[in-house]
């Protein structure tokens, strides 16, 4: 930074920020770029309109569903205090969590919908294996898993995310005939206020704050901004980092040396051993 830098502390820099000029107006027709029936697809998959799971072919979940059964005993073991104990614990929360999934498209695919997410290359903790030597192999012959099994490995772990879905409600669009993406907008959501608005927000691109001789700290959290003074050397700000007035942000100065050399550090890091700290600290565990 020039030594003489002044842009406010804890201010985004400008230049990281897109102008407002580019901002489009939203289209009035749809709320995320679905067409009405790609929309209406969305809000069964999460549970906003009324679904029945029967509606795709799928057996309603109950609360000794075998899947269901084991998550609510997770559930209520890990917090009996919240659930409660023993068996009508286990029923309640068991009953809870079956209402909740028989809300959701998400959790009753049908067979077509599955072989949709087998043709774009997803599902493949199904499709394949994974090793540390060789990454992920395709098993041969290929394999296609079933609905049944899909909606129970959706019940557990991460299940299904935006990607699936996409891929699931633009195959049902493709197999009922519809359209997936908004004529108003096609897709994006927006419509530009003047032509050719769009094309120059994608050719706009980010600059940084100017360069010079000085050091100063910037988080990157946001899009980024300076949250120290402009110092003449790295000896300087390392000082300053290691300035116990700074309270609670006040590193050794060996650990602000490393992270300056370093150039960068993330938030924060946990480990069994140390617990929770700074980016900056854990940077100073590390051997040179």
């Amino acid at each position: 930074m020039p030594l003489d830098f002044d842009w406010p502390l804890s201010k985004t820099w400008d230049g990281f920020l897109m102008p407002d000029r580019y901002d489009e107006d939203k289209c009035p027709d749809c709320k995320n770029g679905y067409s009405p029936q790609a929309q209406n697809l969305l809000d069964l998959w999460y549970g906003r309109l009324p679904f029945n799971p029967q509606s795709t072919g799928s057996t309603p979940l109950r609360h000794d569903t075998p899947a269901v059964r084991a998550f609510a005993e997770r559930n209520v073991s890990r917090a009996p205090e919240f659930y409660g104990t023993g068996e009508a614990a286990i029923v309640r929360e068991g009953q809870r969590l079956a209402d909740l999934w028989n809300r959701s498209w998400s959790h009753h695919l049908t067979q077509d919908d599955v072989n949709a997410l087998v043709d774009a290359g997803r599902l493949m903790d199904f499709t394949h294996t994974w090793s540390r030597e060789g990454g992920w192999q395709a098993i041969d012959p290929p394999v296609v898993p079933t609905a049944e099994q899909v909606n129970e490995w959706s019940l557990g772990g991460f299940g299904h995310d935006g990607i699936n879905t996409g891929v699931v409600i633009r195959a049902r669009c493709e197999r009922e005939g519809f359209n997936e993406v908004c004529p108003t907008c096609q897709g994006h959501s927006t419509l530009e206020k003047y032509p050719g608005q769009r094309a120059e927000a994608e050719a706009w691109e980010a600059t940084g704050p100017p360069e010079g001789e000085g050091w100063q700290l910037w988080e990157t959290v946001t899009e980024g901004s300076p949250i120290s003074p402009v110092f003449a050397s790295a000896d300087a700000l390392a000082d300053w980092m290691s300035d116990p007035e700074r309270g609670d942000q006040w590193v050794p100065a060996e650990t602000a040396r490393k992270f300056i050399d370093e150039g960068w550090a993330p938030t924060g890091i946990g480990s069994p051993a140390r617990g929770y700290v700074s980016g900056v600290e854990a940077v100073g565990w590390r051997e040179s």
